[in-house]
Order: C-alpha cells, then sequence, then structure tokens
C-alpha cells in the first residue's frame, strides 16, 4: 500500500474505532455489546492459535531449559567444588595420620636409643641437586643442625648432613655410593663397613673374613669418634646375602636398608649423642617363631591267648574279659592281635579289636 494522505485518513479511522470499541467493552462488563463478536472470532480463530501454540511451545521450552540450565550448571560447579574440598580434607587428614605414625615411630627410637632429636621435613629430593642421593629438609644452623649429623626415621638410618643453611640443610642417603658407615652385625658384634648401592643392597665388608654370616642377619652403626657423623646403635638393615670370600681377606655381604629412601616425608636429625651406646635396644623385636605341633603319643598293645593286654615293654595294661561289654565271642585262642594306638585310648581300643577278631569267633564256635 502507498503512503498516501487517504491511507494515512483510513489509519487514523481504524484506530479510532479501535479505542472506541475498547471503551465501549470496557464499560458493558459482561453485558458487552461486542461479546457476540469476541465469541465469534475465538471460535474462527480459536484452533489457528492452537497450531500456533503448539508450534511455539517446543522454542519456549528449549528457551526456558537455556535459562534453568544456567542455572543448574552453577549448582553443579558448586557441588563439584565442595567435592573436591571433601577429598582434599580427606587426603590431608590421611597425610596428617600418616605423619603422626612416621613421629611416633622417630620417638620411640630416640626413646629407645636415647638421642636427642630434631624433627624435620623433607621438601626436596636428590633430582634438584644432581645425580647424588640427596634430600634437603626444612631445618638449618637456626634450629641447631649443624654438619656430620646422624638422620634417622621410625625405620633406622636415613643419612648424615652434608651441608648446612641457615634454614636448610642437605642430608647424603645411606644408599648413596658415595657413602660410608661402620656397622656391628647384632649378638657377634662383627664389625664392618657398609657402602650404598643406589636402589641395590648396601654392600658390607667385614673385617673379619671368616665371620659367621647368615641371611636375615642384622646389623646397626658402629658409631663415629665423639659420634659424628654417625651415633651408635641405629638399625641399618638386614642380611640377604652372602658372598664366599673366595680366599680374600674379607668377604661381602648385602645387606637390605630398613629405610625406604624414594618415600623419606618426616625424619629425625640426632642433635645430642646418648650418654652409653644403646647396643642393639632400637632394633624392632623379631616376630616369633611358629610352635611346632607336639605328636600325640602312642601305645602298642598285644592280645594274648588269656585275653591278656600287654604293651610293648611286656607289662599287662588290661584283659578283654574283664573289659565291660566284651563277648565269649571276643576271647582269642592261641590269636595274637597288635595295635598300635593314642596311649589316652590303648585299652578300650585294643579291646574292641579283640572283640571283633574273626579268628577267635572261629576258635570259639570249635
Amino acid at each position: 500500500m502507498r503512503d498516501t494522505r487517504e491511507s494515512r485518513l483510513l489509519l487514523v479511522l481504524l484506530i479510532v474505532i479501535a479505542f472506541a470499541l475498547i471503551t465501549v467493552d470496557i464499560r458493558g462488563g459482561e453485558d458487552s455489546p461486542v461479546d457476540g463478536a469476541r465469541q465469534a472470532a475465538a471460535t474462527v480463530f480459536g484452533p489457528v492459535e492452537n497450531g500456533v501454540a503448539a508450534a511455539v511451545d517446543p522454542v519456549g521450552n528449549a528457551i526456558g531449559a537455556v535459562r534453568d540450565s544456567g542455572d543448574r550448571h552453577d549448582r553443579i560447579a558448586a557441588l563439584e567444588k565442595e567435592n573436591a574440598a571433601l577429598k582434599t580434607e580427606l587426603g590431608s587428614d590421611a597425610r596428617t595420620n600418616s605423619r603422626v605414625r612416621q613421629l611416633d615411630a622417630i620417638l620411640k627410637n630416640a626413646d629407645a636409643g636415647q638421642y636427642g632429636i630434631k624433627g624435620a621435613q623433607v621438601i626436596a629430593i636428590g633430582a634438584a641437586q644432581g645425580f647424588s642421593w640427596t634430600i634437603t629438609i626444612d631445618a638449618g644452623s637456626k634450629d641447631g643442625i649443624a654438619r656430620d649429623m646422624t638422620v634417622l626415621n621410625g625405620e633406622g638410618l636415613v643419612g648424615r648432613v652434608t651441608t648446612v643453611g641457615p634454614n636448610t640443610a642437605t642430608v647424603l642417603l645411606a644408599n648413596d655410593p658415595d657413602f660410608t658407615v661402620g656397622t656391628r652385625m647384632e649378638s657377634t658384634d662383627e664389625l664392618g663397613f657398609a657402602t650404598g648401592q643406589g636402589n641395590s643392597p648396601l654392600s658390607v665388608q667385614f673385617l673379619n673374613g671368616k665371620a659367621k654370616v647368615a641371611k636375615g642377619d642384622r646389623l646397626v652403626t658402629f658409631g663415629s669418634s665423639k659420634d659424628k657423623p654417625f651415633v651408635p646403635g641405629v638399625p641399618v638393615g638386614e642380611v640377604v646375602r652372602v658372598d664366599p670370600s673366595g680366599g680374600d681377606l674379607t668377604r661381602t655381604v648385602y645387606v637390605k636398608p630398613y629405610v625406604g629412601f624414594t618415600k623419606l616425608d618426616i625424619v629425625g636429625i640426632v642433635v645430642e649423642a646418648p650418654r652409653t651406646d644403646p647396643r642393639d635396644a632400637v632394633l624392632p623385636k623379631k616376630p616369633a617363631k611358629p610352635t611346632k605341633p607336639k605328636p600325640t603319643p602312642t601305645v602298642t598293645v598285644t592280645v594274648q591267648p588269656n585275653g591278656d593286654l600287654v604293651d610293648g615293654n611286656g607289662k599287662v595294661v588290661g584283659n578283654i574279659h574283664q573289659t565291660p561289654g566284651a563277648t565269649a565271642s571276643g576271647q582269642a585262642a592261641g590269636a595274637t592281635d597288635v595295635a598300635t594306638l593314642p596311649a589316652t585310648d590303648a585299652n578300650t581300643n585294643a579291646d574292641t579289636d579283640a572283640a571283633a577278631d574273626p579268628d577267635g569267633q572261629a576258635d570259639d564256635q570249635e
């Protein structure tokens, strides 16, 4: 339609008529004169509105779903954050419990050996410092740590302090190839020197080439002059293999260290040496050997022709005729039965065997 003067007048007229009808409808209330026209329009245009609504509703639902999905996403994100916090809390509790157990084991060893110790945490490993087996701890000169102090944990010897800073220190681990410590064997007191071999067991050379060494023997530190770098009595490990001497003056044995050097966390630095050598007091108690079951004692009895029951020593221990329940059919004439029975039931079982002897029954019938 062209934008002309007549079209504008028509539009204005239609608007005026629409406002007039609205005014009349409002004033008429339920008796509005245009109510019939409204019903007719509803009858004609109702199906069209339903069709349009059916087509539009999925779009509206999708829009609502998109709008609500933001709220659901926020809730899921909040739940995931809460779950992560709970996992972190549980993990920290487990780690705290593990550290408490480690510290408790260190304190027990310190008490057994009468060592004065300073606790510290491992904050770095040797990979950050080169190719040697070392760790860095969060204690230094400000905490009373000095060079050549013994380092241990709840399992045994960890190493010795080599470098000290104000707040940190470096510890050379006992399995480092440059590490050597004097050892003493439990009970026999055989002396030797243990050297680290990385992931392999420690190599120990005994001064006595003919020393008796067996798998399972245990070693502790022998101690150093003025207790530096090693205090005595710290558990080192157990013998796992013994090499023959082969004519050498010394013999080499291989010792599995008590300490797991790849999982160190809490350690103790011995800042005060014991007044006396603790000897083997710090070593863990050996598990009790299982007791062998005692064999059941047995007695061999022989049934004599007269019914006497005779044991292996020729002693009469009973008579089948005197045993309650015995019958004439159980009396043996010229027959001999031998039974090996538990000692507690020898008489009763021997009588039963004699009473059931088919040969005895044949002799009685004759």
